[in-house]
This record gives C-alpha cells, sequence and structure tokens, in this order.
C-alpha cells in the first residue's frame, strides 16, 4: 500500500510543478507582448504548457543545447498567444 501511495504523491508533484512552469513560461511570453490581454491564468498555463512543447520540439529538431529550452519554451507560448489573440480579433 506504500508503494501506490508514492506513486500517487509523485504523480501530483509532477503535475503541480508542470503547471507551475506553464505558469511561469506562460506568464512571461504575455509580459513579453504588447497590449492588454484578458486572459486567465488557467489559460496561461496553458499557452506555457503548449510552448514549452513546442518549443521543446523545435529544439530537438534543430539539435540545440538544452540551454535555450527555456528560452525556446517563452517564444513559443508568445508565439501562440500571438497568434490566437490576432486569430479572435478578425478583420
Amino acid at each position: 500500500m506504500e508503494g501506490a501511495a508514492a506513486v500517487g504523491i509523485g504523480f501530483g508533484v509532477l503535475i503541480l510543478l508542470v503547471a507551475l512552469s506553464g505558469l511561469i513560461t506562460g506568464a512571461l511570453a504575455r509580459w513579453l507582448l504588447p497590449g492588454p490581454d484578458p486572459m486567465s491564468w488557467p489559460a496561461t498555463i496553458g499557452f506555457g504548457i503548449a510552448g514549452s512543447f513546442l518549443g521543446g520540439i523545435v529544439a530537438r529538431v534543430l539539435n540545440l543545447p538544452v540551454s535555450l529550452n527555456f528560452v525556446l519554451a517563452v517564444a513559443g507560448a508568445a508565439g501562440l498567444i500571438w497568434f490566437f489573440r490576432r486569430r479572435k480579433a478578425g478583420p
């Protein structure tokens, strides 16, 4: 029974760290983009996680050093926020 509880706690900590990382990445991406951005914090976390995923793929494909992963994660999140903000604005 101890093993199952330890796995559950470990998974909970993983989810918390991923959400925190997404929040930090998404918040930095929003801060870099000019203009108002009325977005909820769950959306910020989502864009941060998606940007991290996108930045990781780009880093892997281009064989870039690990030290650039965070920069690419923020750039990916900023690109996604910019794209979806522009898409909502319409012509």
